[in-house]
């Protein structure tokens, strides 16, 4: 009778056992676990979602920080130079003034001065003064915008030609001034527009615009501050006008008063 070996199978049993358990430890035994993340560390994302876009409906106005152009005394005393009067306009005659009314402008004569009104952006409109024709003169009228903002302007027009040639002293509501000459259909500032401590900006105010013209120059003059002396003569003599300009805004309004005009003494 077969007797099976005990002790061998045992031993068999024993051997595979411990191949199994050396196979383990190979496969799993030498990974060591990752530890697990303290409690503070950030987990990085695993795609980025762009943060929300604040809309600001009203956004704070910046402050400027440019300075005003520093007014700068002239060197020539002009009063000396002044004449006799030629003409003094209060505004009470309206076959002075080209007048007109439409929906968006008017230009209309009220009690001692002539309104420029407008009422869409980005509108030029002028009225001119039939006579007399002018080459040198020394001029001083009143400004007054009452309603003006930012990039609106308003000033003088001289030496206006038939053919529409013409200079233009601009004052902005934003302070600054500049000057210009219409030539050939063309426009060039011939002074730049500059920011001046003498422009008051805004409104209600109110300015004396004056201007020294004689032969090749133009000299400028706000609330009695000189501004600047331009030597140009591209346009010897015209008459002279008004003007109103309104920039990106919806309305603007301005009277002008107490024009003087005045003859030039030359000296040669």
């Amino acid at each position: 009778m077969f007797k099976p070996n005990i002790n061998g199978q045992l031993i068999k049993i024993l051997a595979l056992w411990l191949a199994c358990f050396s196979f383990s430890l190979l496969i799993f035994g030498c990974t060591t676990p990752s530890p697990p993340l303290e409690p503070d560390t950030p987990i990085p994302p695993t795609s980025t979602i762009p943060p929300t876009v604040t809309i600001v409906w009203f956004p704070p106005t910046p402050t400027s920080t440019t300075l005003p152009t520093p007014i700068i005394t002239p060197t020539l005393n002009l009063k000396s130079r002044i004449g006799e009067l030629l003409f003094l306009d209060n505004f009470s005659n309206s076959s002075f003034w080209s007048l007109a009314q439409s929906n968006t402008s008017s230009a209309a004569l009220g009690k001692g001065e002539i309104t420029l009104a407008i009422s869409q952006p980005k509108t030029y409109l002028y009225t001119l003064r039939n006579g007399p024709e002018l080459d040198d003169f020394y001029l001083e009228i009143n400004a007054e915008p009452n309603l003006c903002l930012a990039d609106d302007e308003y000033g003088v027009l001289f030496r206006f030609t038939p053919n529409q040639e013409f200079y233009r002293l601009a004052l902005t509501c934003d302070g600054q001034i500049h000057l210009d000459r219409y030539i050939q259909n063309r426009a060039a500032m011939i002074y730049p527009k500059s920011y001046s401590g003498a422009v008051p900006p805004g409104a209600p105010s109110r300015s004396q615009i004056a201007l020294w013209v004689s032969t090749n120059q133009i000299i400028a003059f706000i609330n009695q501050q000189y501004q600047f002396t331009i030597t140009d003569t591209a346009i010897p003599g015209g008459s002279i006008g008004l003007f109103a300009r309104t920039g990106s805004h919806d309305a603007m309004t301005v009277n002008f008063s107490d024009l003087k005009v005045f003859e030039v003494i030359t000296v040669k």
